[in-house]
């Protein structure tokens, strides 16, 4: 059990996350470090040179050489002077041009008497001479050599003076034993504050996984607030609610679909089983049995427009049915669609009138612009009564197009408005011309305007009409000829 819980731990995302911050953490302070002790050596040496150019200068006031003879000349009582004098001398020598040594402390000698090449050289250079001896024993010295002239007869003499390096030794030691001290404390202290800002970072990754958990057919209203911070994780949630949304209209079409499926499928079944339930307990001859066999084909009919419209409808709302758009004349297709349904308006003594202008081009659907077209006129004609009138009209707007679909029928009334796009929606108390549809014509509608980027509005007013508006997208100012001849260049 250890072992597992252990393995989810390590493999989570707030360990990685922390084993990296660890890990950066670590190399940054490794290289801080080393950053700091070399700028510490570097402040060190340049500290020791600076006394040992303090020294240097003190020591001209001090080494008198005159006729080959050094001399130190100070006063002795002077507790000041003989300080410094003795410290000048604890790492000291002095040769001649040649290298034969002259004066030489102890110290020095045991560090090694520089060569004569070593004194050559060094004459010859205008610059001061720096180099780091060591004693038999390890002990590190920073020396400075230089140039002194008799007074006398100005021959040149090899001088160099020294500092021992162990009080700088001792510091960057001590700076390394406490640097690397504390580094695991600094480490870990990272690594708790990682953990933390890590556990904290991922609050919001956590609130989407149990909200996912927590979704269900029946729950996927659940959202969850953006924390408005506008980064990553705000684009994550954001993104997390979207596809819930999604999910929530495709379980929503399921569920109509059932529904309307099972309130729409019962009454024609109901019918049909009725019908021939009765044809064979009572009928008497082939006649009657004939007339139940056809009454009950009629219903079948019915049953199967309705699953045919059902099926397309429900394929179309969830992007299954893909728009196939050209450019067409809009005026010249709705002046084709009204006049199929001229002589369905003679029958019922309706005028149907047509108001287009001479040209419209838009590139749509054409199949599913007639439908719709189709479905307003057909919806008109049927609740207009004998005398009315139904108007289409064709208006082509810079920023849109309209179709307008109106007749002088009984209108209907406020509260049936808010629902006539609704499936299988009727009204029920409105008078037709026809048989009673199937309440999907409007869905269409509503669906094929929303499709193609636009909107349907409806305005009606009892005992007056209805007014129906169709909203596209604006006109184009190509011909569908000029279009055919763009696109069949384009894929060319």
């Amino acid at each position: 059990m250890k072992t597992a819980t252990s393995k989810r731990i390590t493999r989570g995302l707030r360990f990685r996350l922390t084993l990296s911050y660890a890990v950066f953490f670590t190399l940054l302070l490794a290289v801080a470090g080393l950053i700091f002790l070399k700028f510490l050596q570097g402040n060190l040496t340049n500290s020791i040179k600076d006394n040992l150019d303090q020294e240097w200068a003190a020591m001209k006031g001090f080494l008198r050489i005159v006729n080959g003879d050094p001399k130190w000349i100070y006063d002795k009582e002077d507790s000041d002077e003989d300080y410094i004098v003795r410290r000048m001398q604890r790492v000291y020598l002095l040769t001649n041009a040649y290298g034969t040594v002259l004066q030489s402390s102890d110290t020095y000698a045991s560090l090694g008497e520089d060569t004569p090449d070593e004194v050559r050289a060094a004459l010859a250079s205008k610059e001061p001479t720096w180099k780091i001896k060591h004693t038999p024993d390890g002990a590190r010295y920073m020396i400075r050599s230089g140039v002194v002239v008799d007074e006398k007869n100005h021959d040149p003499y090899f001088v160099a003076i020294g500092r021992p390096l162990k009080q700088n030794e001792d510091v960057i030691s001590s700076f390394a034993k406490i640097y690397a001290g504390l580094m695991p404390i600094m480490i870990f202290s990272g690594c708790l504050l990682g953990w933390l800002i890590a556990g904290r970072a991922l609050t919001p990754v956590m609130e989407v996984a149990r909200a996912a958990q927590r979704i269900s057919g029946s729950n996927l209203s659940l959202r969850i607030p953006t924390r408005g911070a506008g980064d990553e994780l705000d684009y994550l949630i954001e993104t997390f609610n979207r596809m819930i949304e999604r999910l929530e209209s495709s379980f929503i079409q399921i569920r109509q679909f059932s529904t309307d499926v099972s309130h729409e499928l019962r009454t024609p079944i109901t019918a049909i089983r009725g019908q021939l339930e009765v044809a064979l307990f009572t009928a008497q001859d082939a006649e009657q049995y004939r007339e139940a066999i056809l009454n009950s084909l009629q219903d079948v009919e019915r049953l199967s427009q309705i699953v045919r419209a059902l099926l397309l409808l429900s394929q179309a709302e969830s992007g299954q049915v893909a728009l196939h758009k050209t450019g067409i004349d809009l005026s010249e297709t709705a002046r084709e669609i009204i006049d199929q349904f001229q002589i369905p308006a003679e029958e019922a003594q309706i005028r149907l009138v047509a108001d287009l202008p001479p040209a419209c081009y838009v590139e749509v659907d054409r199949v599913q612009i007639e439908r719709m077209i189709s479905n307003l006129i057909s919806n008109a004609v049927k609740f207009t009564p004998a005398g009315g009138e139904v108007r289409v009209s064709v208006e082509c707007h810079p920023d849109r197009t309209d179709i307008i679909v109106e007749d002088t029928g009984r209108g209907i009334s406020p509260e049936h408005l808010s629902h006539i796009f609704d499936r299988f929606y009727q009204v029920r108390d409105t008078d037709s011309n026809g048989e009673r549809g199937l309440g999907l014509g409007l869905s269409f509608v509503s669906w094929i305007a929303k499709a193609h980027g636009g909107s349907v509005a409806v305005d009606s007013e009892l005992n007056k009409g209805s007014r129906f508006t169709v909203t596209l997208p604006p006109p184009v100012e190509s011909s569908p000829d000029q279009l055919a001849t763009q696109a069949s260049g384009v894929v060319s």
